[in-house]
């Protein structure tokens, strides 16, 4: 995360009166109207389930508002006994902030709906804001570090995540916000930090990326049509490069009589909507409780392999898991052999050269010889996609997040690795004499892809001359450097 240069002071922190922070009451006020609150809800949800019937998430915001209404002003009069009355604004402001914490992210809830926000880090007094390229600084809303823990404690509750409890004995929780963030806090640094990171494109779609500049005309219809002929794929990126973005976009390029099952350590990728075509079914890996059994694993605990397994039961056609970190390697690519034709999976590399070799990590980890893991590569993938970025915040510019590389597998190397065709790659300045240009962004290379995949491809509706007919793509702008 980039900012203006140098250590905050005073002096350059903004402060808005139309930010957190400001509340005309003390925050205890606002917890405690929000206990109060959530009692009456709790009466009306009982009593709506004694005559038969069951709440609608629209029903209990309803009453929400209707409590919140009942109770401030219940409590506005008991605070106007010992303290100035407030007027119709800073009235509102309580009520807002009360409704927030019981539904949404609470005192952030302003910050996080601000259009463009990507991430938010509170460090102590500090709050840092990513936001259409650039990052602002602000005041933290929390007015001390107890107000900090309980606001991590409360959301990590409400979003059911009752047993991630931050304190000293436990000193880091991850953790959703009801609008699909993420959240991980955490008490080890020198003030309580909390890092959210918002999802503002859950409803990407590849046509939203050549929109965005992300990727280009030519490219999309390639990897659109690559999703419908079945090809395996790895997107590979630094962190931050929008390789869930991508993958989010992919699933929805799924043909709707499939279904696909998505596998995460943490919720992202969102495809389990009524937006996406195909049938989706989202597993999510959990956490142990903390007590372990006598061979050492936690109790409670599922992993990310065991639900590629899992997956299986439920006559998936494809499967697509979040970020391979571990174990769930190796089941993850046994199963794009055993059948999961066209299944995806995303993996962190911090330059494109090294995908291979970052993807061959978790499968040493694992117990797989080189010779082993490459084989099983090999075998398993049609497509490495690679995603990078460049950011120009430091010069007053924005962040460029682009496709950069394609290539298809092509069995093994003479070295004993995977050999790789670069069907999309950069430019070099040396090659890019007219009616070529240099470009960090994938350009067609001119190396064929195999017939047989080929042959996939153009059954799904690509046609193998716009590989020759767009040399330098269809990228928007000029070149991004």
């Amino acid at each position: 995360m980039h900012t203006s240069g140098g250590s905050a002071s005073p002096s350059d922190i903004s402060a808005p009166a139309s930010m957190p922070g400001l509340l005309p009451v003390p925050w205890p006020e606002i917890t405690r109207l929000r206990q109060q609150v959530a009692d009456d809800i709790d009466t009306i949800k009982r009593q709506t389930r004694r005559s038969g019937t069951l709440m609608s998430e629209a029903d209990a915001a309803a009453a929400a508002r209707a409590a919140v209404r009942k109770q401030v002003a219940r409590w506005a009069q008991d605070w106007a006994l010992k303290h100035p009355p407030l007027g119709p604004d800073d009235l509102e402001r309580v009520r807002t902030e009360v409704f927030n914490l019981l539904f949404l992210a609470g005192a952030l809830q302003r910050v996080l709906d601000r259009p463009g926000v990507e991430d938010v880090l509170i460090d102590g007094e500090l709050m840092l804001v990513d936001s259409n390229g650039r990052t602002e600084k602000l005041r933290s809303p929390f007015s001390s570090r107890e107000q900090a823990v309980e606001w991590v404690n409360h959301m990590a509750g409400t979003s059911g995540h009752g047993e991630r409890q931050l304190s000293y004995a436990t000193g880091k929780v991850d953790f959703r916000l009801p609008d699909g963030s993420r959240v991980a806090a955490t008490v080890l640094t020198t003030h309580v930090t909390i890092a959210i990171r918002r999802h503002g494109t859950m409803l990407s779609t590849l046509r939203d990326l050549v929109e965005r500049g992300t990727v280009d005309p030519v490219l999309a219809t390639m990897l659109s049509c690559a999703v419908k002929a079945g090809l395996t794929m790895v997107i590979a990126g630094d962190m931050g490069t929008g390789k869930t973005t991508l993958m989010r976009a992919l699933g929805r390029e799924v043909p709707a009589h499939e279904r696909l099952i998505t596998l995460e350590s943490d919720r992202e990728l969102y495809l389990d909507t009524p937006d996406t075509p195909a049938h989706t079914l989202a597993f999510e890996a959990r956490e142990g409780n903390g007590e372990r059994d006598v061979s050492g694993r936690m109790s409670g605990q599922i992993t990310l392999a065991e639900l590629v397994q899992t997956s299986m039961r439920y006559k998936a056609d494809r499967v697509m898991v979040g970020e391979v970190r571990g174990e769930e390697a190796v089941a993850m690519l046994e199963a794009m052999i055993a059948g999961g034709s066209g299944s995806m999976c995303t993996i962190h590399a911090r330059d494109p050269e090294s995908v291979i070799e970052r993807l061959m990590v978790p499968l040493s980890r694992a117990g797989l010889s080189d010779q082993a893991g490459y084989r099983l590569i090999a075998a398993a993938v049609d497509l490495i996609v690679y995603i990078d970025k460049t950011d120009h915040r430091p010069h007053g510019g924005q962040m460029h997040r682009y496709l950069t590389h394609v290539w298809e597998t092509a069995g093994r190397g003479e070295g004993g690795g995977v050999a790789l065709a670069r069907i999309f790659a950069p430019r070099d300045p040396q090659d890019a004499e007219p009616p070529l240009r240099a470009d960090v962004r994938a350009m067609p290379t001119r190396t064929p892809v195999s017939e047989r995949r080929m042959r996939k491809l153009e059954l799904a509706g690509f046609d193998r001359r716009w590989l020759g007919a767009y040399p330098n793509g269809q990228w928007p702008q000029g070149p991004v450097t």
